[in-house]
């Protein structure tokens, strides 16, 4: 048995620390239970995670929750000085956008896929749809300016503040980018790693095997 044990459906935030794991190459196993009381909130997983919600990670007997917190620890613990920051400054940097992206888009990005994409045609609300998008016009232009003197957020190289946002981001891959052109070159290339792809796979067949039930009830806990 791998000692790195990650819990949730690919479909979910559980994507991110799929995606890291594979871009550090560590074997694991992926448990893909599901949200709600059959999965997440079933009492064996809530004695694990005692908020009912997805991911949580088991890393050789070391318990994590929250999806960037367990990105940051997986890179600092496997790739210190590479994918994660070696100097203190960059670190912040790191957390910087990391925090940045919870904060300023993930709702968005969320609230634009559900009602854009992924609810049943006749049940997207195009009033939210469009609301989103207008939530999230300056903070993406505040990553494209960033983006616009450097390849990555920290300068030449990926790290885990490129992955963190990436990650969050990833279903904005299927927005009209034509207003932040660096942040559309700079997301297709994070997509584009193996990794990202590995785990875009395992996210896509889950949306696509998710019943409409899911969906709805996932907008309606998350009041999206």
């Amino acid at each position: 048995m791998a000692a790195l044990r990650i819990y949730g459906i690919a479909r979910t935030r559980a994507f991110r620390a799929l995606w890291m794991a594979g871009e550090l190459g560590l074997a694991y196993e992926h448990l893909p239970i599901e949200i709600g009381e059959a999965g997440a909130r079933a009492p064996e997983f809530l004695a694990i995670n005692p908020n009912g919600r997805l991911p949580f990670i088991d890393d050789d007997g070391f318990v994590l929750f929250e999806s960037l917190a367990i990105t940051l620890y997986l890179a600092k613990k496997h790739s210190l000085g590479k994918l994660y920051p070696a100097s203190l400054m960059d670190e912040a940097k790191a957390w910087q956008w990391s925090f940045w992206a919870i904060a300023e888009v993930d709702r968005g990005v969320n609230i634009w896929s559900l009602h854009a994409v992924r609810l049943p045609p006749a049940e997207r609300d195009a009033a939210k749809r469009d609301e989103a998008l207008k939530v999230l016009a300056a903070p993406f232009k505040v990553l494209d300016a960033a983006l616009a003197v450097q390849p990555y957020l920290l300068g030449d190289d990926f790290t885990v503040a490129d992955f963190n946002v990436a990650a969050v981001i990833s279903r904005a891959i299927d927005m009209d980018l034509a207003a932040v052109p660096n942040l559309k070159v700079w997301l297709t290339r994070c997509l584009a790693r193996p990794a990202a792809r590995a785990a875009l796979m395992l996210k896509n067949k889950a949306d696509s095997e998710t019943p409409a039930e899911v969906t709805r009830r996932i907008a309606r806990i998350n009041r999206l």
